[in-house]
């Protein structure tokens, strides 16, 4: 697996929604994309949960949008007016990530847009999965684009890592959060998707996408790890979370029967 890298050429706007403050941005390659920040709030570690978590979702088949590394010139923002934008510009010189910007794409309104039942529950499943605790009915993180139901927005995503010595409790936790999840009304086959999910997540599958992660991102104040070391445990963190997924698959299916 391999991401392309390009570099931005024009900070378009900020984007006011989410903890990473994106930005439409325009690359050299001409295209547009959300550009999402190494100097935001939660660092590189927000950008490492929505590589994992978009490249994971797009190994299962759910569309997500093209997600590339794109570098920020140590000029660019200079000229910024915004004193707070030009700071985040400033903290987030080098290799940042973008997604490919939907044009025309409306969030995703589960009381309009239809989601069936074995989508619903592949998408419960990735989010479990990953643990992701920001897919709700407040804060969809999705869109629909050409009556296609897209998936944006893993950054709150595998929060162990903001408790490093923790992360093998995390790795077998029900992840009770299940229960908020937009879509789990209509997840009504998440014990099938959870066969089919581990046929196709395979350790060498896992390892390969942990091995997207740039060293860059990797060289942490609180720990004393390596960048191999900390990938290493990205990968044993999901590769021991799919061996056990029995756990958060029994937490969501009881979740689901407590709510219709």
């Amino acid at each position: 697996m391999e991401l392309r890298t390009t570099d931005v050429t024009r900070y378009i706007m900020p984007l006011r929604e989410g903890g990473s403050l994106p930005a439409l941005a325009e690359a050299d390659d001409g295209f547009k994309y959300v550009l999402k920040f190494r100097g935001a709030g939660h660092g590189t570690k927000a950008l490492i949960a929505e590589l994992l978590g978009g490249e994971l979702a797009r190994c299962v088949g759910l569309r997500v949008p093209e997600i590339v590394f794109l570098n920020l010139d140590e000029a660019f923002g200079r000229s910024e007016g915004d004193e707070e934008i030009q700071d985040l510009l400033q903290a987030s010189r080098g290799l940042n990530m973008g997604l490919h910007f939907l044009s025309g794409a409306i969030t995703y309104d589960p009381a309009a847009d239809m989601v069936d039942g074995e989508m619903a529950s592949e998408i419960v499943w990735i989010d479990a999965l990953l643990t992701n605790i920001d897919r709700t009915v407040r804060n969809t993180n999705m869109l629909m684009w050409h009556n296609e139901l897209w998936l944006i927005d893993f950054g709150s995503s595998l929060y162990f890592h903001y408790i490093w010595d923790n992360w093998e409790s995390h790795a077998s936790g029900r992840f009770p959060q299940i229960k908020d999840h937009v879509l789990l009304p209509l997840a009504d086959r998440i014990e099938e998707t959870d066969d089919r999910m581990k046929e196709i997540l395979v350790p060498e599958k896992i390892r390969e996408v942990v091995e997207l992660i740039p060293d860059d991102w990797l060289h942490w104040n609180d720990t004393e790890l390596t960048p191999k070391e900390i990938k290493d445990v990205y990968y044993r963190f999901l590769t021991e979370r799919i061996s056990q997924s029995k756990i958060f698959v029994k937490e969501a299916i009881y979740a689901r029967e407590t709510l219709i």
